[in-house]
């Protein structure tokens, strides 16, 4: 039988922070499916709920070893087995804090585009990255307390769409709130009758926490945060798009060599331009998304505005939910189109080229269906 000292000689290796961080990004790569599946939202709650606790542990006990014989007489049996696990506690939560961080980036990855919404998914990108490093420092409890906040931030901003149906401000800060109170809870459960720690620790522990959400929700004005739990599935611009029962018929230039192509790049002025796009949407989530035309006559010009299309979508179909706008007559130019939220944040982006020349001899057309 393995003794007790073999077993944390073993967990002392240098090999196990790297170890732990990458079975974190592993599992949830395997497991995570849809950001609309309970049991995908259930296991990120059990996540936090097990990491908040984690974090109370090491903020209450503190960085000193505590041995059984430090506890009153009446304290709780269960609390021999948590005063014996403690020095295992920064490993439990990088692997925790690895499994939240990987799973948001692989659902914000879906909804960041080139535009300000990869501000946010950059910041959740680098703390994936900067947690590998972390564990000499996962028993300071200002920055645990603010990499809580984080996490509660990050899975609150979609949960709330996905188990609402809305998608709208107050949805958006009503998750803020929710953010902010429990944060306050751990504070409060960490420096509670703690004859150790004082009301002046407790405040310098939750302040960096509270201005980092604050930061996060002017992100948000910004339109630096991705629209999750919406997602562009696929888009691109056409020369044509014909519905045929439930599929639809994208006819797009393709030369023999171009393997990779899926949309066109360049279309003559004299045709019709039509925009495509499937948006996933969670099951419940009813909203408008909007094509957003925008134009610049050359590459040394600003785009500007030329319309903005309503569309309103229906949640739940695995390939997102279908639709497209075109327009007739275009200037010779740049154009583009931003899939936008109803909140004017970015899903994705298309763009295309409108040559005045016109097409000399039959189009050698390919046609995909979608």
């Amino acid at each position: 039988m393995v003794s007790l000292q073999r077993f944390q000689s073993v967990l002392g290796k240098p090999y196990l922070p790297p170890l732990f961080f990458f079975s974190g990004v592993t599992y949830d790569t395997l497991v995570l499916t849809r950001i609309d599946r309970l049991r995908d939202n259930l296991l990120l709650l059990a996540y936090l709920s097990l990491l908040g606790f984690l974090i109370v542990l090491t903020g209450r006990l503190g960085t000193q070893e505590a041995t059984v014989d430090d506890l009153p007489a009446d304290a709780p049996f269960f609390m021999k087995w948590v005063v014996q696990a403690k020095p295992y506690a920064p490993m439990a939560i990088q692997f925790l804090l690895g499994g939240l961080f990987s799973a948001y980036a692989i659902f914000y990855s879906k909804s960041a585009t080139f535009a300000g919404t990869a501000v946010f998914f950059c910041l959740l990108v680098a703390f994936l990255v900067a947690n590998e490093f972390l564990r000499s420092r996962l028993s300071n409890v200002q920055l645990l307390v603010s990499l809580y906040a984080l996490v509660c931030f990050a899975f609150f901003t979609f949960f709330f769409p996905v188990m609402t149906g809305w998608m709208n401000a107050v949805v958006f800060l009503a998750g803020a709130a929710v953010t902010v109170l429990v944060v306050l809870r751990v504070v409060q459960l960490i420096y509670w009758n703690n004859s150790d720690r004082t009301r002046s620790e407790a405040m310098w522990a939750g302040a960096p926490a509270l201005g980092l959400i604050a930061l996060l929700v002017g992100f948000y004005f910004l339109n630096w945060i991705p629209p999750v739990p919406l997602s562009l599935k696929y888009g691109g611009m056409y020369h044509e798009v014909k519905r045929s029962g439930d599929r639809y018929e994208l006819s797009f230039e393709k030369s023999w060599y171009e393997v990779w192509k899926s949309s066109d790049s360049v279309l003559p002025a004299d045709d019709p331009v039509y925009c495509f796009t499937a948006v996933f949407a969670p099951v419940a989530l009813k909203t408008t998304i909007y094509h957003h035309w925008y134009y610049r006559p050359d590459a040394g010009q600003p785009f500007t505005d030329a319309d903005r299309i309503p569309l309103k979508i229906s949640g739940g179909r695995e390939g997102g939910y279908r639709a497209y706008t075109f327009k007739e007559g275009l200037d010779p130019g740049d154009w583009r189109v931003d899939v936008e939220a109803e909140d004017g944040r970015v899903i994705g982006r298309m763009a295309v080229k409108v040559s005045d020349k016109t097409a000399v001899g039959p189009l050698s057309l390919t046609t995909v269906v979608y």
